[in-house]
């Protein structure tokens, strides 16, 4: 799931310009934050966010961490991420962690002091006022996510982590060649440039055509085992000489199996690896290991696994065909409503290889653009509890803050920030997100099929890698109608429904009691404590 980073050198920043600057300053005031170069052991990034492993996660100023300007929210989970958006955090991360490594040569045997931890614990607090602001929503969004972490570390769960941190790394080059073959697949249509489009097409195609060997590979290096054997021995599905081989009675092909055979076969080389390291003479590893490990796997995935993965990922294709054509409507409502509360299980990270292998078999997932849809429900959930809290001048300032991110597909801050630690809107937002899936699925239904050609973006930043059965204008139209479904969906259901009579006005009143509130009052003495926060009522459970 995260993409190392090469640090910057200065000619680099040089070159970069103001831009370059403005990651570096980025950078610099994000470092400090989170404990200093001493307590960040990792820093690496995904899409959109940079993902630290500290050592002390207490020494973190969450709250003013939250309040740069870059930053779009924060999540702690297994690393803690910090979410900086599509690009920024391509740019940030190579400098912070120049600033790491030179923080780290300026102050070797420096520790993290009691004060900062001190700080960062006053830094993190809850206000005492008993106004439900935007903090407090921040907070309760924290505990909601140290709930589902706790709750998401089960075995099955991290295993589904581990697949999806073999196919995360993969998404900027599924983009990238996506977006390329789009643009190939207009010039042919047109007729332009004949002489180019054979070469786009290759550029497009190539990584595709060895997929395999990258998802060995990574599967080899998230499970513990020596990476470029995984990728030698997925390597062998894609080798043109398997046509030779014949397994249950048929000859092979070239990619049969696709990524999952690629991970089932390294995933055999790593086990195969670390029973030869357990055993074999020292003096004799370095030789007869990796060829035992080449060997034996290669042997199983010939003349098993190819076929048998060929067939799992057949059936995947022909089942996602076959539900999106007969129950498109249906189908694509629940898979819409649903997406967010599974990506609140963790279980969402079971649909990648499912991706992948559609993209594989057929050029582009159908699935995700239905489950994009999640999004537009928040964005528009987020825009009825803005109308809603006229008063409350702090949620209103963290939702204008976040909503040009979740326009974007960036809907952490949105989720997190707002609608979950309130409750209702959490629900509501999910309800927005299944009627813009229902409406592509239900073109889907009808004989138009609208896929994307990589994973990772959503919301508008999917536009560039829609593809379908049709034209291209046609599968921009039925996507962007999706969207707009979802956003009207969920600013209906949040506005007449996303809070009850009582939610609604303290929500309000006490805003604007804690904004009226004399500056001159005494700071002490109140008999009890004062009111606190209302409880986000109907918050969905991450059981």
């Amino acid at each position: 799931m995260n993409t190392p980073s090469t640090p910057s050198t200065p000619e680099d920043r040089n070159r970069g310009g103001k831009n370059g600057d403005k990651n570096r300053a980025t950078a610099a005031a994000i470092l400090p934050l989170v404990g200093g170069a001493r307590n960040v052991t990792s820093a690496v990034h995904c899409m959109t966010r940079l993902r630290l492993g500290l050592a002390d996660r207490s020494l973190v100023q969450e709250e003013a961490l939250k309040a740069l300007p870059a930053v779009m929210g924060v999540v702690d989970d297994d690393t803690y991420q910090i979410v900086l958006g599509p690009g920024a955090v391509a740019r940030v991360t190579p400098e912070f962690e120049t600033l790491v490594a030179e923080g780290r040569a300026a102050a070797p045997e420096a520790a993290p002091s009691a004060p900062a931890a001190a700080l960062s614990a006053e830094a993190t607090a809850a206000p005492a006022g008993g106004a439900a602001t935007a903090d407090e929503l921040a907070a309760q969004g924290a505990a909601i996510k140290a709930a589902r972490k706790a709750k998401n570390a089960t075995p099955f769960k991290l295993f589904l982590r581990k697949i999806a941190n073999i196919f995360v790394p993969l998404i900027p080059a599924l983009i990238g060649c996506g977006i390329i073959a789009g643009i190939n697949g207009l010039l042919v249509n047109a007729g332009w440039l004949p002489g180019v489009t054979p070469a786009l097409a290759a550029i497009a195609s190539g990584f595709m055509a060895l997929i395999a060997v990258f998802v060995g590979y990574n599967t080899a290096k998230e499970f513990g085992g020596t990476p470029i054997l995984g990728g030698a021995v997925a390597a062998i599905i894609v080798f043109p000489g398997v046509t030779n081989v014949t397994a249950f009675g048929e000859k092979l092909s070239p990619g049969q199996g696709g990524v999952l055979g690629a991970l089932g076969a390294a995933a055999l080389a790593v086990y195969v690896e670390k029973w030869c390291r357990r055993w074999m003479p020292q003096s004799l590893d370095v030789l007869l290991t990796p060829t035992i490990t080449v060997l034996a796997s290669g042997l199983v995935t010939l003349f098993g696994l190819m076929y048998l993965a060929g067939q799992v990922s057949t059936a995947i294709g022909t089942f996602a065909t076959w539900l999106l054509a007969h129950g498109g409507a249906g189908a694509g409502f629940i898979l819409g409503g649903l997406f967010l509360p599974l990506v609140m299980l963790g279980l969402h990270q079971a649909l990648i290889p499912i991706h992948t292998t559609l993209i594989q078999q057929q050029g582009y997932t159908v699935l995700l653009p239905i489950l994009a849809m999640a999004g537009a429900g928040q964005v528009g959930a987020a825009i009825a509890v803005y109308l809603r809290l006229p008063k409350n001048k702090s949620i209103r300032k963290t939702i204008k803050s976040a909503l040009p991110a979740g326009f974007l597909g960036v809907g952490e801050p949105l989720i997190y920030g707002v609608s979950l630690p309130l409750g209702r809107p959490f629900i509501t937002a999910c309800v927005g997100g299944a009627f813009g899936g229902g409406f592509v699925g239900l073109f889907n239904q009808l004989g138009t099929t609208v896929g994307s050609t990589a994973i990772g973006p959503s919301g508008w930043a999917l536009f560039p890698l829609l593809k379908g059965d049709h034209t291209l204008t046609t599968s921009i139209a039925i996507y962007a109608g999706g969207l707009l479904a979802g956003y009207v969906a969920g600013f209906v259901a949040t506005y007449f429904f996303g809070f009850s009579r009582t939610m609604l006005a303290e929500l309000n009143a006490e805003a604007e009691e804690a904004a009226t509130t004399p500056a001159t009052a005494p700071a002490a003495t109140p008999a009890g404590p004062g009111p606190t926060a209302p409880e986000p009522e109907n918050a969905p459970s991450t059981a």
